[in-house]
């Protein structure tokens, strides 16, 4: 059960994320996009689960490592934008978003 205060930390934090991803993501991984689908913030907002779905000609468990490696530089960029809203930027974690995936295989699973 996430309270009043993590559902708000983790809309800013989806919001603001995707703004990053949406300018630098082509930057960082050519003819790829990068969209986040899911945020969720532990109760002391000190960490965040970041869950990304990714399309294009980068391999997504590939795309996800490049990101890990770079969560610093992307808690960076982070902080700069929500330093007057939060006091501290939670640590992050991405993980590859495979609800698509999950959904297609149910859906094939119903049609049989």
């Amino acid at each position: 059960m996430s309270s009043l205060r993590q559902n708000k930390v983790s809309r800013l934090l989806l919001k603001e994320l995707s703004i990053i991803f949406q300018q630098n993501g082509t930057d960082w991984f050519p003819n790829t996009m990068i969209s986040v689908t899911v945020v969720r913030v532990s109760p002391d907002l000190s960490f965040a689960k970041v869950y990304l779905s990714i399309f294009g000609a980068t391999e997504p468990i590939d795309c996800v490592k490049g990101v890990n490696e770079n969560s610093k530089m992307i808690r960076g960029l982070l902080g700069k934008i929500i330093k007057k809203q939060l006091r501290i930027v939670p640590e992050i974690a991405f993980y590859l978003d495979d609800s698509l995936d999950y959904a297609e295989a149910l859906d094939e699973a119903l049609k049989q």
